[in-house]
């Protein structure tokens, strides 16, 4: 009964359901460690379900998969790089619940390929260079984690600022996916009243629609476990720049 009324409620068609689940397969394959393919989420979900609306759609989802992912790779965390970013995300996250609707997100959209795009050519540029010097200047992380904190309350597209960052910072690949997996486990469950009591993004009818996909995620989480263990670390930098790049490219031109 409940699975037919957000059938009715949603009115979705069937080109938007394969988008839908393709989305919660992509979802799932992100947070194994896949990394680099959340703009291309993003951008499905905005297709089937508007910008706002996808916004609230996508963070039980994204909690769901999160809980697999700092159990699977909980052993690898670094907090110290937790501790690092965690405040200043908060702040961000305050910061994108009160400019809310106010922003012109066309202006927003084109403002964060920029700033994608150039991160990317930063890093490819230190990839060459083979320096293992990282940054540690407190204006980096606090901006990068003030920047993520912004940009995942707005539309959920923290992914590629964060990846900048533990790339910047050297991390291996399970420590890579372990630390990532936790700092956004923790902001995604803080954003979640303001998607409730705020912005008005969730409710008993998108999470009816959430419970649909739960086995779509799971799989896709469990098959790009196994994927990344395949990939070896220099391997596994170079796909998360390409991806990365090639989403910045996406927003900038969606």
């Amino acid at each position: 009964m409940g699975y037919f009324f957000i059938l009715q409620f949603f009115q979705l068609n069937i080109l938007q359901w394969v988008a839908f689940c393709f989305a919660a397969f992509l979802l799932g394959l992100s947070k194994s460690g896949i990394k680099g393919i959340g703009i291309i989420i993003v951008v499905i979900l905005a297709f089937v379900f508007g910008e706002k609306t996808s916004t609230g759609i996508l963070l039980p989802m994204l909690i769901f998969a999160d809980i697999f992912a700092v159990v699977y790779y909980n052993k690898h965390v670094q907090w110290h790089f937790i501790k690092k970013l965690l405040p200043a995300m908060v702040v961000g996250v305050l910061v994108g619940v009160w400019v809310g609707n106010d922003i012109s997100e066309t202006l927003f959209k084109r403002i964060m390929a920029i700033i994608i795009i150039g991160s990317v050519v930063i890093m490819f540029y230190m990839e060459n260079r083979r320096t293992a010097s990282v940054p540690t200047n407190k204006v980096f992380s606090n901006g990068t984690g003030f920047l993520a904190g912004f940009t995942t309350m707005i539309g959920n597209l923290a992914g590629p600022v964060s990846d900048i960052y533990f790339l910047a910072m050297r991390l291996p690949k399970n420590e890579f996916i372990g630390t990532a997996a936790w700092l956004f486990f923790i902001i995604n469950v803080f954003k979640l009243p303001f998607h409730i009591f705020i912005w008005k993004t969730i409710s008993y009818e998108t999470l009816l629609l959430n419970s649909v996909l739960i086995p779509v995620v799971t799989l896709a989480f469990f098959l790009g476990a196994y994927l990344v263990r395949l990939i070896s670390n220099v391997n596994y930098r170079r796909f998360v720049l390409i991806v990365t790049a090639l989403g910045g490219v996406i927003m900038l031109f969606r």
